[in-house]
């Protein structure tokens, strides 16, 4: 059975686009880019927090996009190929304006505090909160933590990805997100209070 392909705006299926751009098809080319233009200025913008460097880096995907569509062997879905393409533009930018993910210690437990495994899943931050207040806090977190916290809790990357990425070490990457847990975990425990159990940050901050 054949699978249904997902139109473009212009009518054309994204395979028979994806084809034609690897053979240099200008029209092809435009369709890629209007289908998933907006999705990665998203992206950009979420990790940047800059909207004129989103801008900036939306264009540098798509060009990275022109030069190396013909890379693209269907091993998964184009959008997965491109997600990945995005956040190499968008962590190679960053490093270039030395993001500061440092080593540090991390920091001890208090007594009262449960005992728990650093970079573990956090049920505390796992509540369904409020999408804007959500936002909020994490744009309010420092760089380095925030940007791995969405790798990790929102993009799905393990710690070992992550090093690799951001180069450094799986232990910062670990120390870097419990440090942002915490922080968020100190924003948002009062307005989680009384609401359910739900593992929604992907959908609350991706939407």
């Amino acid at each position: 059975m054949i699978p249904e392909m997902k139109p473009l705006r212009s009518g054309m299926p994204e395979e028979e686009a994806i084809r034609g751009a690897k053979q240099g098809d200008p029209s092809c080319f435009e369709s890629l880019y209007n289908l998933h233009k907006r999705y990665i200025y998203t992206l950009c913008l979420r990790i940047t927090r800059n909207t004129a460097e989103a801008e900036d880096l939306t264009q540098e995907v798509f060009l990275q996009l022109f030069r190396k569509v013909a890379t693209f062997r269907g091993d998964s879905a184009f959008s997965t190929w491109l997600h990945r393409v995005a956040l190499n533009v968008v962590l190679m930018h960053l490093r270039k304006k030395t993001l500061p993910v440092t080593p540090e210690p991390l920091e001890a437990q208090t007594a009262d505090s449960p005992t728990r495994e650093i970079g573990a899943p956090d049920n505390v931050l796992a509540v369904s909160i409020d999408r804007i207040v959500l936002e909020r806090s994490v744009n309010q977190l420092p760089p380095g933590y925030r940007i791995i916290f969405l790798l990790h809790d929102v993009e799905g990357y393990e710690h070992k990805e992550i090093a690799q990425m951001m180069r450094c070490s799986v232990g910062n990457s670990k120390s870097q997100l419990h440090k942002a847990r915490l922080k968020l975990r100190s924003h948002l425990q009062p307005v989680s209070v009384h609401r359910a159990p739900q593992y929604a940050w992907q959908g609350a901050i991706a939407a």
